[in-house]
């Protein structure tokens, strides 16, 4: 089994961009967003791709950028929040990685989320959303996912915890059960 990559998943705003470089320069890999690689790849934001050519698309384009991803070694790969809904592309992260959970709380995920304006998911139809409003909309997505985060290898909770103790206690986990050493 291949072991020298580590997916992040979670939900929006759980941490994954922000985690993934400084475990990524922690542990000495190197570090991809799987949003970023796509945004390059077509020139468009993620925002303006499901716009302009739906869901469907962009979860083919997600999968198989994915794919090529996983032909790499010694990277940390933080995911879209919907990446891992595909039994193919939870079945591709586990076979060659370590995929990580980064749980956050829907009350977590709101106050990092309640701003942005940049998550399809989160689009309201150009009205400013109540907050209970916001909250269902995340739980609704939540709920769908959770059978997907919850086979993960790893689980950490980012709810109201600085990055550097996050990440300090992944980094000492990886080392102790997945036997991930510095480069």
């Amino acid at each position: 089994m291949k072991r020298d990559l580590i997916f992040l998943t979670g939900f929006m705003a759980s941490g994954k961009s922000t985690i993934g470089p400084i475990l990524a320069n922690t542990i000495g890999w190197d570090f991809l967003d799987l949003d970023k690689v796509i945004e390059e790849k077509t020139n468009k934001k993620i925002v303006e791709i499901f716009k302009e050519y739906g869901e469907e698309y962009f979860r083919k384009l997600e999968s198989q950028t994915l794919k090529e991803l996983t032909k790499l070694s010694k990277h940390v790969i933080s995911l879209g929040g919907g990446t891992i809904e595909s039994e193919d592309n939870l079945n591709q992260m586990k076979k060659s990685g370590i995929l990580v959970y980064l749980e956050t709380s829907p009350e977590a995920a709101y106050r990092r989320l309640r701003f942005k304006r940049d998550r399809p998911a989160l689009l309201f139809d150009d009205k400013e959303p109540t907050k209970e409003e916001f909250l269902n909309r995340i739980n609704t997505i939540l709920n769908r996912r959770l059978k997907y985060y919850n086979q993960a290898d790893l689980k950490i909770n980012t709810d109201n915890k600085p990055v550097g103790i996050t990440v300090d206690k992944l980094v000492k986990i990886l080392r102790k059960d997945f036997h991930i050493e510095e480069n």
